[in-house]
């Protein structure tokens, strides 16, 4: 099963598109807790591109034929991003389309396909599954890079009141890639969607 997070990016910020694979387990160690993720494409989009045009970039990646009908899209719904959900939705990709609204609260909580999630546990989706070794980054990916060092720029700053905040934007960097990454890891480990995909995907990349 693949997952697609989309980034939709703000102003300063690009469009980012990753696609987490969570392959199959065997049958003699699907008893296991371990569940294994892989980061097979990681895509900046250039700055200011169109929404149509990202539309079009994430139909296009959804139509190669692995990933066709075996997809779960989650995008980033926080502000912008509501209009470019439903730009997606009526696009008719033929997946599942989870629209994830990133908060400062404590909990997730669920609106049909949609949800509220707190930034914090996006992040910590992916920081969690590096520190197990559950999530692979293959090495031959442009950008693989580029994500380690916006995960590494990850702070938590303290706001007036208590309030915390999770970003690297406000260091002078960029998130886009771990938001895209966080996404797509978050769906994956909240159960499967349809049947499990074998192997990889030509074009893109593996280890």
């Amino acid at each position: 099963m693949f997952f697609v997070g989309l980034d939709l990016g703000k102003s300063q910020d690009p469009a980012a598109v990753a696609v987490v694979d969570r392959p199959e387990r065997p049958a003699a160690f699907r008893t296991s807790s371990t569940q294994l993720l892989a980061v097979r494409l990681l895509e900046r989009m250039a700055l200011g591109t169109p929404y149509p045009q990202v539309v079009e970039r994430v139909r296009e990646i959804l139509a190669i034929p692995e990933l066709r009908g075996q997809s779960v899209l989650v995008v980033d719904g926080t502000g912008v991003g509501a209009p470019v959900v439903d730009m997606l939705r009526m696009a008719r990709l033929g997946c599942e389309i989870c629209a994830v609204t990133m908060t400062s609260g404590e909990r997730a909580s669920q609106n049909g396909s949609s949800w509220n999630v707190p930034k914090r546990d996006l992040i910590a989706s992916v920081q969690v599954a590096l520190e197990r070794k559950e999530l692979r980054i293959a090495s031959r990916l442009k950008d693989a890079g580029v994500l380690v060092k916006e995960l590494l720029d990850m702070k938590v700053t303290v706001k007036a009141g208590g309030r915390t905040r999770m970003g690297a934007d406000g260091c002078g960097q960029h998130d886009d890639l771990v938001i895209a990454v966080a996404l797509a890891c978050w769906r994956a480990r909240r159960g499967m969607v349809g049947p499990g995909a074998q192997g990889l995907v030509p074009g893109i990349c593996g280890f």
